[in-house]
């Protein structure tokens, strides 16, 4: 959520903004709404101040009719008062959901665009593998070696679900835990274990509501939010807090399941498990000093790259133009991994800084000194990594010419000592 008194001051200014993402927002109605709020509470404060004038007048008034009359007087602005404090509630209310609908600004630094076809390749690190054979894409592979059994998910589950089995669901789990590992030890998160269902107003703190809500699975008995992603509960642990001085930055590392509808991507990537309504993914989450949000933007990336190093599989950076940037993000960065059986550069991760847009909706801050006035933290997140997408470059990477699949040499440990799976 964006700050009302930036709306008001320099409502051209949130103009080229959205104009640089190429969206539309309700900005006038917000400013309308505004307007009129405002002129409401002028109107009760001089209705407040009236009576409390007038009510000392009637303590000290001789005359019992005069009296009377001045406290009949008062009953009726005391209605107005009435009257007009529910008008100001609903036009409070109204407000906050025209809020919501405003996306967060694009940073300075973010490149123009209006579509992803615009955004900017930053680097390539590894080279892409070579073979002396034709690869072939991770479902083919996966299926001969019997380590995925899509006929069976869709049989129990319905489209875009899937089963692991033997050595393929051993894979997913020793990646994730290498990931949570490398996090913890190397990169100095802390590891966190959060809920799978939240309530509506973490949902609505991170941004995926009132935005996402069709994409979004929902119990509708105890209205809870299936979480599309970590990020959802790790960052609302914190909802209505303030952070004492010496307490930023804090870093959090999530492993969940995550569940979304795809309806955008109704009829893409059908094949294999590039897409699914649930999905496994560890998630990076940084509270900090909004000074310091930009460097620790660049930090979170090489954590995600990192794991992409250790596994030795080529990868590219990708920064999004404002026209592709999420709802909720100021400046955004994609890690992708080339799938040579594909084809095609799979995104593992999306690394985002959000200044203190998802702070002010969830009440999020911080004191710099003791004592000192309280001031919304900027928060940052980024895959580290989703597993459907690195095992399928894992797969695609590591296949040999007699359809078994190598291990790469990291996880190997993790593997019991596996080094490869085989038919």
């Amino acid at each position: 959520m964006l700050d009302i008194r930036i709306l008001r001051k320099d409502p051209d200014r949130i103009r080229r903004a959205l104009d640089r993402l190429h969206t539309d927002a309700p900005l006038d109605d917000i400013l309308a709404a505004d307007e009129h709020r405002r002129k409401l509470l002028v109107q009760v404060e001089e209705l407040k101040a009236r009576r409390n004038r007038v009510s000392k007048e009637i303590s000290m008034e001789k005359d019992p009719e005069v009296r009377n009359e001045k406290i009949i007087q008062m009953r009726r602005v005391g209605d107005e008062i009435s009257a007009l404090d529910l008008e100001v509630k609903k036009t409070d209310c109204m407000l906050y959901d025209l809020m919501l609908q405003i996306p967060n600004m694009p940073h300075e630094s973010v490149p123009e665009g209006a579509s992803e076809e615009e955004n900017i390749v930053v680097r390539i690190e590894g080279d892409t593998p070579v073979f002396d054979f034709e690869p072939k894409p991770h479902w083919e592979i996966c299926e001969k070696l019997g380590i995925i059994d899509f006929e069976r998910g869709v049989k129990i589950s319905g489209s875009r679900f899937y089963i692991l089995r033997g050595p393929g669901a051993q894979l997913q789990r020793a990646v994730t835990a290498f990931m949570l590992d490398l996090h913890v030890q190397k990169h100095g998160y802390t590891e966190i274990y959060p809920p799978f269902m939240v309530k509506r107003e973490c949902m609505v703190g991170t941004g995926q509501l009132p935005k996402f809500g069709e994409n979004i699975y929902r119990d509708d008995e105890d209205d809870f939010y299936f979480i599309p992603t970590a990020e959802v509960p790790v960052t609302n642990m914190h909802a209505d807090e303030i952070f004492e001085p010496g307490i930023l930055p804090l870093y959090y590392t999530a492993f969940t399941a995550c569940f979304r509808r795809e309806k955008m991507s109704a009829g893409r990537d059908v094949r294999g498990i590039k897409r699914g309504h649930q999905f496994d993914k560890v998630e990076m989450v940084k509270f900090v000093d909004p000074r310091t949000s930009y460097d620790e933007l660049e930090r979170l990336l090489s954590d995600a790259e990192d794991v992409c190093r250790n596994l030795k599989i080529c990868h590219r950076v990708v920064e999004m133009c404002a026209g592709d940037l999420s709802f909720v993000a100021s400046k955004k960065y994609d890690v992708e991994m080339w799938a040579p059986g594909c084809s095609e550069w799979l995104e593992v991760s999306s690394c985002s800084n959000f200044e203190d847009f998802q702070a002010r909706r969830a009440n999020i801050r911080f004191r710099r000194e003791k004592g000192g006035k309280p001031e919304f933290v900027h928060t940052l997140n980024g895959s580290g990594l989703a597993l459907p997408r690195t095992l399928i470059a894992i797969f695609e990477t590591y296949q040999q010419a007699d359809g078994s699949v190598r291990i790469p040499d990291v996880l190997v440990p993790y593997m019991g000592g596996r080094t490869s799976i085989a038919a």
